[in-house]
């Protein structure tokens, strides 16, 4: 990733935050506030064209399978069962974790790190956190991993471990190793081993974006590298006299007793790939192999039809069928080359009868929709609980006890400003507002699709105009709308405000009637963006015309996360009517 390449690791003061389970078993009225908003009727819904122009048929599923800002995915496998996380940077909770059967049909059983004493990002960035986690078994302890670099407080390169994933996760145990994107490999023998990605030596960088590859021993007793065994196994890339850039998440594999290192290469936008070496010895020396890169979309025609980009970030797993299959991380562009739905979780399947694994069709224009695995009978995506693909739409009343994993918060619990009534979900109001980098009382669902719609009730009364409550499209806390209604004197308003380069302006107002709840609506057309309300709950009135959906791009705002829409309450609203 481009804008992360140096470790710095800032040492913050941790704000103690109370932490509950669930929303349920809580009074509401504990929380909520006489400004403290209530939103119901919650409605998501996905009409990209390229779904309607590739309907799916008997034995297919789409790709991507996660949609949305669900990047640097790593999967593992422990017998018919796997298992598959994604970064989650400064999201609250981290590191969401799926499982399936057969690689297509996926539920979201939790997240890895759900407790303030595993996730110390109070103070982080949006694009800060949780980079580049892995996943992987250890039949050898029958023990779970998940290995990651955190850039918060001073963590660094950690793992948690369980022995059920469906449980929850040990504390961070940190690990004494600078770099990032950590991997654990386990070999036959039972020996552990760490590889990571690292700056070279001092005096020794030969160019901008040089990184190496590092090899350690690993202690599974006291679960930490053995100090002094420490290799460098990959100097630049695949051939560092062309300057390879950003060689980083790396993985070791084992396959007819020889040792396979999989990395990316080329950085996370239009250069990204991956690429594979080989050796007789986990420590090396690794030979590249002659074919790389084995996927990549970099060499294709810019204004291809459908076009999925920045292809690379790859794990592979051994399939239902016997046949290998790789996730990995890429983008689907709207027609301006933006990327407001993020870097998302792509698979395809992986040809290893040579002696390279060769990502199927990894190398030509990606396909809407794949093949599924042999002796797989049925796609049950959006069914019982399984994640949906495709277009789709999502309810939510905020009925349920808990609330649904898709909703996450940022920087801290959500539990710690949200609770049920009967009449919805209650957010009381922190005196912080969206674009400071501090906990947030905001609840976020990442944007699935180029074309949407997003929509929701809210009964509020601000009691003053440092009160403010509604829908926010947040990039970052420095490029984000917000869609809300507050209060200048006795009258109140609904207001829609733009913030680029962390400069706000407020683009329409108008003084509206609160005797019944309104209906807030944010609907995408690709790279054009309207806001609206009704306070029927049938007409809708556009409030500033149509806006520009592009300081919700990664490649315009930078960072590395999607567009999240959130549903949004502070009492310390700086946004005031003209």
């Amino acid at each position: 990733m481009l804008k992360r390449r140096k470790l710095v690791l800032v040492t913050l003061l941790l704000t103690v935050l109370s932490f509950a389970p669930s929303i349920g078993g809580h009074n509401p009225e504990d929380k909520k506030t006489a400004a403290a908003p209530v939103f119901s009727q919650f409605v998501y819904q996905g009409d990209d064209p390229v779904y309607h122009n590739y309907p799916l048929k008997p034995g297919e599923f789409y790709n991507p399978v996660l949609q949305g800002c669900y990047p640097d995915p790593s999967i593992t496998r422990k017998g018919d069962d796997y298992y598959l996380v994604c970064s989650s940077f400064a999201m609250f909770p981290g590191v969401p974790v799926f499982h399936s059967k057969d690689l297509v049909n996926w539920k979201q059983i939790g997240h890895v790190l759900d407790r303030p004493s595993q996730l110390k990002v109070t103070h982080s960035g949006i694009s800060e956190g949780i980079y580049a986690p892995q996943v992987i078994y250890n039949p050898h302890n029958d023990y779970f991993y998940m290995i990651t670099t955190q850039f918060a407080e001073d963590i660094g390169n950690m793992v948690v471990k369980t022995k059920d994933p469906f449980k929850g996760w040990s504390d961070p145990i940190r690990l004494e190793f600078s770099g990032i994107d950590p991997s654990l490999f386990f070999d036959d023998d039972g020996k552990g081993y760490v590889v990571h990605n690292d700056a070279p030596d001092s005096g020794k960088e030969l160019y901008n974006g040089h990184r190496v590859i590092k090899v350690w021993e690993y202690d599974t007793e006291k679960d930490r590298v053995v100090p002094g065994t420490d290799k460098v196994i990959v100097d630049g890339g695949v051939d560092i006299s062309k300057k390879p850039i950003w060689i980083e998440a790396p993985h070791i594999y084992k396959m007819k007793n020889r040792y396979y290192l999989m990395c990316a290469e080329g950085g996370t936008g239009g250069w990204h790939s991956e690429v594979i070496f080989i050796s007789d010895n986990p420590k090396g020396p690794y030979k590249p192999a002659p074919g790389n890169p084995i996927l990549s979309q970099r060499y294709l025609f810019e204004k291809r039809e459908n076009k999925v980009d920045w292809a690379g970030h790859a794990d592979l797993v051994q399939g239902p069928d016997g046949k290998y299959y790789g996730v990995f991380l890429a983008v689907r562009p709207n027609e301006k080359d933006r990327v407001n739905t993020g870097r998302e979780t792509f698979i395809l399947p992986v040809d290893w009868s040579g002696e390279f694994p060769v990502f199927e069709n990894g190398l030509i224009p990606l396909e809407p929709k794949l093949k599924i695995p042999e002796g797989i009978t049925e796609n049950k995506t959006g069914e019982d609980g399984f994640f949906p693909n495709g277009n789709f739409t999502f309810t939510d009343n905020f009925t349920s006890e808990m609330l649904d994993y898709r909703w996450i918060g940022l920087r801290g619990p959500r539990e710690n400003f949200i609770s049920i009534s009967k009449k919805g979900l209650v957010i009381s109001p922190f005196k912080v507002n969206i674009k400071e980098v501090k906990p947030t009382s905001a609840v976020f669902y990442r944007q699935q699709h180029n074309h949407f719609t997003f929509a929701v009730t809210i009964d509020y009364k601000p009691q003053s105009e440092n009160d403010l409550a509604g829908i926010t499209c947040l990039q970052s806390e420095k490029f984000n709308y917000v869609f809300g209604i507050t209060k200048k004197a006795d009258a109140y308003y609904l207001l829609l405000e733009r913030t680029a380069k962390a400069q706000s302006k407020i683009i329409a107002g108008i003084g509206i009637d609160l005797k019944n709840p309104v209906r807030l609506q944010v609907k995408a057309m690709g790279d054009n963006y309207e806001f609206s309300y009704s306070t029927d709950g049938t007409n809708f009135i556009n409030l500033g015309g149509t806006v520009s959906g592009d300081i919700l791009s990664t490649n315009v705002a930078g960072g590395f996360t999607g567009c999240l829409l959130g549903l949004y309450a502070t009492s310390a609203n700086d946004a005031k009517p003209e």
